[in-house]
C-alpha cells in the first residue's frame, strides 16, 4: 500500500503522528507551512524527527513532485488533520500546492481521499465545501473520540480515531479495540 499523508495547519497534529507511526506500506508526507508550524507546537516533531516513522515528506511548494501527476501511482490520501481552509481549496479546485493538487489527483483519479476535519463549530460553508467532497468522492471524517472505547488518555483517543482512519483504509486495528454490539472485545 502506498499511502500520502497530508499535514495541514489545523490542530490535532498528535493525530497525524500517530497515523505515520502506525500507517503499512510506503508512506509520503506533504505538511503545509502551518502544518509544520502546528507539529512543532503541539508535538514537538518536525518533518526531520518523523524519519524514524519510515515517512518521506515532500516540500508542499514542490508541485513538480511525483504525486502532483495521476501517473504516479498511490492508493490513498489522507488528509490529517484538515483545516477548514485546506477542505475549502479543495473543494472548489485549488490546487496551488503539492498537498491540495495530491488531493486533487485522488478525486480526478478516483482514488480514495480521506479529510479529517478538525474545526468546531462549522459554517455553513465549511458543510457545504464537506458535502462537495464527498459527492465527488471524498471520505470526510470529522475528529471525534469514540467514547465507547472509553479513552483513559489524550493518546487512547488519538490511538481510537486512528484506528478509525486506518480502517477506512482496509487496515483492520486490534481485535480489542472494535465495537462489538453491546460490549467491546
Amino acid at each position: 500500500m502506498r499511502t500520502i499523508v497530508g499535514i495541514t495547519g489545523a490542530s490535532g497534529a498528535a493525530f497525524a503522528v500517530d497515523l505515520l507511526a502506525r500507517c503499512p506500506g510506503e508512506v509520503h508526507a506533504i505538511a503545509s507551512k502551518w502544518g509544520r508550524a502546528v507539529l512543532q507546537e503541539e508535538c514537538g516533531e518536525t518533518p526531520e524527527s518523523l524519519a524514524r516513522t519510515g515517512a518521506r515528506f515532500l516540500p508542499d511548494g514542490d508541485l513538480a513532485a511525483p504525486f502532483s501527476s495521476g501517473g504516479n501511482h498511490f492508493d490513498a490520501m489522507v488528509i490529517l488533520p484538515c483545516s477548514a481552509s485546506t477542505m475549502a481549496k479543495i473543494a472548489v479546485g485549488i490546487g496551488d500546492t503539492l498537498l491540495t493538487r495530491t488531493a486533487h489527483v485522488c478525486l480526478k483519479e478516483r482514488r480514495k481521499l480521506v479529510v479529517c476535519l478538525r474545526e468546531t463549530p462549522l459554517t455553513t460553508i465549511t458543510l457545504e465545501n464537506a458535502s462537495k467532497l464527498a459527492v465527488a468522492g471524498a471520505i470526510v471524517m470529522p475528529i471525534m473520540p469514540a467514547m465507547y472505547l472509553k479513552p483513559a488518555t489524550v493518546a487512547d483517543v488519538v490511538s481510537g480515531f486512528v484506528d478509525r482512519v486506518l480502517s477506512v483504509l482496509g487496515v483492520e486495528p486490534a481485535p480489542a479495540r472494535r465495537w462489538r454490539g453491546t460490549e467491546l472485545s
